[in-house]
C-alpha cells in the first residue's frame, strides 16, 4: 500500500511538472518589456562568413534610442558558434554595407566629429544643433570608426562601386558660406514653405583619396579674411555625378558597375504626390548626363534592387498602383526592363512591368535577389516540378511573405512561377540578407513565444537548421509569455475575418476573460504570429497584465488578397469597423470574452477606428487612442499622404463632401459614453496632434473622463525619447485598469 501510494505521488509529481516549471518563471515587467532590441539591418558578408548586424535599443539615460553595430565571425560552416563583438558604440549608427571585396564596412552615422582632422565648429547660425549624418567606415578586422564624407549635409543614400574603389552617396545640394549668408540676409527666420526647398546632388567619393586623406590627418587651414569661399565644403576625393529635383533615397549600384538606380522622394519627405516617387537611373559611363526615369506610375516604389542581368530591377510598392489609376493594393515584387524606354518621357510603359507570382494571395515582406553564381546551392525543394530555377536575368529570389497570420519564407525563379515556400518554422521571417558569393543566408526570426533574434543558415535549402547568432533578447525567454493562436468569424455580410488571440500567461483557451480589442494601424497591415516588444506593440504586456487581447485583421488589412485589402473603400472606417464589431460579438457568444469587461485600444489606424468604435457603441468600458482622425476634411490637409486619404473616401473633400462627414466620428460624438485616454505627437505630420486635441475637446465637453498625453518633439512614430513610450503604455495599462474591470493583482 505504501509503494503504491509512493508510485502514485511520483506519478502525479512528474505529470504536473510541466507545469510547476512553467509556473516557476516570473511574469513579464514594464521596465523589461522596453529593454528588448530589435534589428533594422542585417547584411551578410561576401563570403558569407560574417555578419553585421544592427541594433537598436533603448538609452534611458541619454534619453534616445541608440542604434550599434554589432559584428558576427563565423569561418567553422556550420560547426562551432562564431563570436559576436561590438562594433560601434556611438549609439547614432546604422545602415551598414559591405564593400564587394569584403575589406570594409560603410554606415552612416549622427555622431558628433571630433576636433581631428580639421572638422570645423564655426559659429555659422545655418549650422544644425545635430550633427549631420555622414559615412563612416571601419575595418571589420578592427580598429576605430572613421568618417570618409564630411559637411553640413545629411547623406540620404549612399552604395558602393562594384570594384570597391567608389563609394556613391547623396545630399542636398551643398551650398557655400555666401550663399547661406545671402539667403539669411534676404529671409531671417521666416520658413518659405516648399519654395526653400532644394534637391540632391550624387557625388562619387574616390576611396583611395579618401582613405589617404584620413591618413595624413590635415587640419584644415583657416581662410583668410576677405578670401572669397566659391565653393561648398566637400569632402576631399569628391565628385558631382548628376542632380535631381527630388531627393534621392536607396542608391543601388548595377552587378555590372556602369550604373546606379535609385529612388526619387519628395524632398521634404512628405507623401503627397505619387510623381515624386518613381525609380531613376544614372549612366555612370557617361557621367554628363542626368538621371533616366524608369517608371512613371501612380505608386509609390520602394526597395530596388538590380537583377544580376544590369538590366531588370526588382522593387514592391508601398502605397499606389503601377498598372493604372491610383488605388492601394498590398505590396506585390514587380520588375522593369531599364532597356525599354517610352519613347516620349524615357519612363517605362506600366505594361512593360512585370509582377512575379501574381497568384500569390499576400503582400511580399522583404525579398533579397541571388545572382546566377552557384544559385542551384540556394535553393533545393524536395519537389523538382516546384523548384526556383534561376532564369537567364540570373534572379533568383528568397522573399518573407504573408499569409493570414504567418510570415514564411519561400523563393522563385521566375515571374510566372509561384511562390514556393521553404521554411518550416511557424512564425515571422524577416530582414534577409543573401552573401554575394556564398550560399549562406542571414535573416531575423520571431514568433509570439519566441522574441526577435538573428539566424544564420549555411544556405536557403536549411533554414530549420539555422542557429541564432545572436542573444539580445534572452531575457524574454526566461519569463512566462503569453500564448495565442488565430480565429475566425464571420461578419455581418457572411464575409470570414481572423484576427489573433493572445491569452494571458497560464490561461490559454481559458473562458469568460476580460478583453482588449487591440487594432492595428495601416490599415494595410496585419497582426500574427511574431514577437511584440514596443510602445506601438504591447499585446504581450497587455496579455501579461490579465487581458485576453483580440487583434482583428478586419478588412483594409494584408495577407489575404487584394480584393479583401481594398473593400475598405471608400467606407474607411464603417466597413472595418462593422467587422470588427462582428467578432467581438462572436468571442462573447463562444463564450471567450466576457461582455462585461471589454475595452478597446489602438494608435494611428488604430486610433482612427477606435475613435470611431466608441461612437458606434457604449459596450466598451474603457479606450486608449492615439495619433488618430476624428474627421477628414482637416486631416486631408494636415496629413502627408493627402493621396491615399482622398482615395480611401472616394476623392477630395470637395469631391466627396458627405462622405467625409459620413465616416468621420466627430459628428456622432454625442453618443460616446466611453472613458477615453489619448496621446499624441506634438509634432505628428501624419495625423496632426490637432485632431487629438479636437477629440479631448469634445470629451470634455460632453463630460467624458478623458486623459490627453503630448510628447513633444515626437512625430507620428515615438521613436526619439523611449521614456515618451514607455510612458505612454504605462499610462494605458493604467486606464485599462481603472475603467475596464481588471483587478491589479490580475
Amino acid at each position: 500500500m505504501r509503494l503504491h501510494k509512493a508510485a502514485l505521488i511520483a506519478l502525479m509529481l512528474l505529470t504536473c511538472a510541466p507545469a510547476v516549471m512553467a509556473q516557476s518563471k516570473p511574469k513579464l515587467t514594464l521596465d523589461e518589456f522596453f529593454n528588448s532590441v530589435s534589428f533594422p539591418a542585417v547584411e551578410v558578408s561576401p563570403d558569407g562568413n560574417s555578419v553585421v548586424i544592427a541594433t537598436e535599443r533603448a538609452d534611458w539615460d541619454q534619453q534616445i534610442f541608440r542604434t550599434d553595430l554589432w559584428l558576427y565571425h563565423d569561418d567553422s560552416k556550420g560547426g562551432s558558434v562564431g563570436n559576436l563583438i561590438q562594433l560601434t558604440q556611438s549609439g547614432h549608427d546604422s545602415d551598414p554595407k559591405w564593400s564587394p571585396d569584403g575589406r570594409w564596412i560603410a554606415f552612416l552615422s549622427e555622431r558628433k566629429a571630433s576636433a581631428e582632422k580639421g572638422s570645423d565648429s564655426d559659429s555659422d547660425a545655418d549650422s544644425k544643433d545635430e550633427p549631420a549624418s555622414q559615412i563612416y567606415l571601419i575595418s571589420p578586422t578592427g580598429g576605430e570608426a572613421f568618417p570618409v564624407t564630411q559637411g553640413e549635409e545629411d547623406v540620404h543614400s549612399f552604395s558602393w562601386s562594384q570594384d570597391s574603389q567608389t563609394i556613391y552617396f547623396s545630399t542636398r545640394q551643398p551650398w557655400t558660406k555666401a550663399q547661406k549668408d545671402a539667403y539669411k540676409n534676404d529671409w531671417k527666420d521666416v520658413v518659405q514653405y516648399r519654395t526653400a526647398e532644394r534637391g540632391d546632388t550624387i557625388f562619387a567619393l574616390d576611396l583611395p583619396v579618401a582613405l589617404a586623406h584620413h591618413a595624413a590627418a590635415p587640419t584644415k587651414a583657416a581662410k583668410k579674411e576677405g578670401e572669397p569661399e566659391e565653393q561648398p565644403d566637400l569632402t576631399p576625393g569628391t565628385r558631382a555625378i548628376a542632380t535631381s529635383p527630388l531627393r534621392v533615397d536607396g542608391l543601388v549600384t548595377s552587378p555590372d558597375g556602369h550604373k546606379l538606380a535609385f529612388v526619387s522622394n519628395a524632398i521634404n519627405q512628405r507623401q503627397e504626390k505619387y510623381e515624386d516617387v518613381e525609380i531613376y537611373v544614372v549612366d555612370l559611363q557617361s557621367p554628363t548626363t542626368q538621371p533616366r526615369p524608369i517608371t512613371h506610375n501612380q505608386a509609390e516604389e520602394i526597395h530596388a534592387r538590380w537583377a544580376n542581368d544590369s538590366r531588370h530591377i526588382f522593387f514592391s510598392v508601398e502605397v499606389g498602383d503601377v498598372s493604372g489609376p491610383y488605388r492601394d493594393l498590398q505590396p506585390h515584387l514587380y520588375w522593369v526592363d531599364t532597356e525599354k524606354p517610352d519613347t516620349e518621357s524615357g519612363a517605362v510603359e506600366h505594361d512593360q512591368i512585370e509582377q512575379w507570382s501574381k497568384d500569390f494571395i499576400g503582400p511580399i515582406e522583404h525579398y533579397a535577389v541571388i545572382g546566377n553564381v552557384g544559385a542551384d546551392a540556394f535553393v533545393r525543394p524536395a519537389s523538382e516540378a516546384s523548384a526556383a530555377r534561376t532564369n537567364a536575368s540570373g534572379a533568383t529570389i528568397l522573399t518573407s511573405a504573408r499569409v493570414g497570420t504567418e510570415v514564411q519564407m519561400y523563393s522563385v525563379g521566375k515571374p510566372a512561377e509561384s511562390l514556393h515556400r521553404i521554411s518550416t518554422w511557424p512564425g515571422t521571417y524577416a530582414a534577409i540578407s543573401v552573401a554575394g558569393h556564398s550560399p549562406r543566408v542571414a535573416f531575423v526570426y520571431s514568433s509570439l513565444g519566441k522574441p526577435d533574434e538573428v539566424y544564420l543558415a549555411d544556405s536557403a535549402d536549411k533554414l530549420d537548421q539555422a542557429r541564432a547568432i545572436t542573444s539580445f533578447n534572452k531575457l524574454f525567454t526566461e519569463r512566462d509569455l503569453p500564448q495565442g493562436k488565430p480565429y475566425q468569424w464571420k461578419a455581418d455580410d457572411g464575409t470570414t475575418v481572423e484576427g489573433m488571440l493572445i491569452y494571458p500567461p497560464g490561461k490559454f483557451e481559458a473562458k469568460h476573460l476580460p478583453m482588449l480589442t487591440f487594432i492595428h494601424g495601416g490599415p494595410a497591415d496585419a497582426d500574427g504570429n511574431h514577437f511584440e516588444a514596443d510602445w506601438y506593440q504591447w499585446a504581450g504586456l497587455a496579455a501579461t497584465n490579465g487581458w485576453l487581447v483580440f487583434e482583428p485583421n478586419y478588412r483594409g488589412s494584408t495577407g489575404y488578397g487584394d480584393k479583401f485589402l481594398m473593400q475598405i473603400v471608400p467606407q474607411l472606417v464603417s466597413r472595418p469597423g462593422k467587422d470588427i464589431l462582428s467578432g467581438v460579438d462572436a468571442l462573447v457568444k463562444d463564450g471567450i470574452a466576457d461582455p462585461d469587461r471589454l475595452t478597446i485600444g489602438g494608435y494611428s489606424y488604430g486610433g482612427y477606428m477606435t475613435n470611431w468604435l466608441i461612437t458606434q457603441t457604449t459596450r466598451f468600458k474603457a479606450a486608449v487612442t492615439g495619433a488618430g482622425a476624428v474627421e477628414h476634411i482637416g486631416n486631408w490637409g494636415n496629413d502627408d499622404t493627402t493621396m491615399d486619404d482622398a482615395y480611401f473616401l472616394g476623392g477630395r473633400p470637395w469631391e466627396a463632401a458627405q462622405r467625409y462627414h459620413d465616416e468621420a466620428a466627430i459628428f456622432q460624438m454625442d453618443k460616446v459614453r466611453t472613458p477615453t485616454h489619448m496621446v499624441a505627437g506634438a509634432d505628428d505630420i501624419r495625423v496632426a496632434v490637432l485632431e487629438d486635441y479636437l477629440l479631448e475637446h469634445a470629451l470634455y465637453s460632453l463630460g467624458i473622463p478623458n486623459k490627453l498625453l503630448v510628447f513633444p518633439g515626437e512625430g507620428h512614430s515615438l521613436a526619439k525619447n523611449p521614456w515618451h513610450g514607455k510612458i505612454k503604455v504605462r499610462e494605458e495599462l493604467k486606464w485599462l485598469q481603472k475603467y475596464g474591470g481588471v483587478p491589479a493583482s490580475n
